[in-house]
Formats: structure tokens, sequence, C-alpha cells
């Protein structure tokens, strides 16, 4: 069955750098480009509210490898198992705005850890609700703000033809 991207879901998308890719290919698999950060959703909600540091500094060390490399590390979990139930295609690379974004959260996870572990539980509350509604927003809605943050600085993507989508 051939998928069909909405123009708001494909602009997204290009949002977070994946306006290279074939828009047949970006919709067989647009949903489970959300899977990594619905994960990373879960653990900094959970560490977050349990404060604990020492989540939030494993879910740190994902985002800087998000962050480094253009394959996620949760989306070695849709490419090495899921894809075969479901018989789609691989992900495609993450662009330089998506991890811009991993970058962030990174930093921001460190934060937060630290403010947990300096017994600073009201900043780490605040900053855990934050980052987890941010992740959230990208995990069900594409919605990314720190890619938009990128794209204002760097440049946006160029609109695809209508023909494309």
């Amino acid at each position: 069955m051939r998928q069909i991207l909405t123009p708001r879901t494909c602009r997204l998308l290009d949002i977070q750098g994946f306006d290279s890719v074939d828009v047949q290919e970006l919709a067989s698999v647009a949903p489970w480009l959300r899977l990594a950060f619905g994960l990373c959703a879960l653990l900094g909600g959970v560490g977050t509210l349990l404060a604990s540091p020492t989540i939030l500094l494993v879910l740190t060390l994902i985002a800087a490898l998000a962050a480094s490399s253009p394959v996620h590390p949760f989306d070695l979990i849709y490419n090495y198992g899921i894809r075969h139930v479901t018989g789609t295609g691989p992900l495609p690379k993450r662009g330089v705005p998506s991890r811009f974004g991993c970058g962030m959260g990174a930093v921001l996870l460190v934060v937060t850890a630290w403010a947990f572990s300096a017994g600073h539980l009201v900043v780490g509350y605040a900053l855990g609700g934050v980052l987890t509604f941010v992740v959230l927003l990208v995990s069900t809605t594409d919605i990314c703000i720190p890619s938009l943050i990128y794209r204002s600085i760097f440049g946006w993507p160029r609109a695809r033809d209508a023909h494309q989508s």
C-alpha cells in the first residue's frame, strides 16, 4: 500500500533535515522516525520523575551519540528489528537540524542531572519537564523546536514541488 505524507508532515520532516530524502521513501517510514524521540521522552520523563541523575546521564550519552552520528542509537531498534516485521525499509540518515536538537538535549540533560545531584530539585524538575515536553512534542507531532531554532539561524529548506508530495 502506498503511503502519502501530508504537506504539513512533509514540511516538518524537511525542517528536521530530511529534505533530501525522496518523499515516497520518507512516507513509508515517517511514523517510525518518531520512535527514537518517543523512547527519549520516556527515559527523560522517568529520569525526571525519579530525580535520577543516573538515568539522565545514560540518556545524555545516547543524545550525544545521536548528535554525533546520522543514525540515532534508537533507530537501530527499528533498522535491525521492527522493519523486518513490518516489511518497511530502513530509516534515512538524520540531518544536521535533528542532530543539533540531540546536542541541545544532551546539554540540557547534563544540567538537569547536575541539578538533581546538587539537590536543586525545583530546577531539575523544571528543566526535566521542559526537556520531556520538547521531546514528547516531536515524537507526537513532528514539531521539533530545536530544528526550528537551527533553521532560523542557518536557513530553511526549499519547499518541495507539489507533485513530489
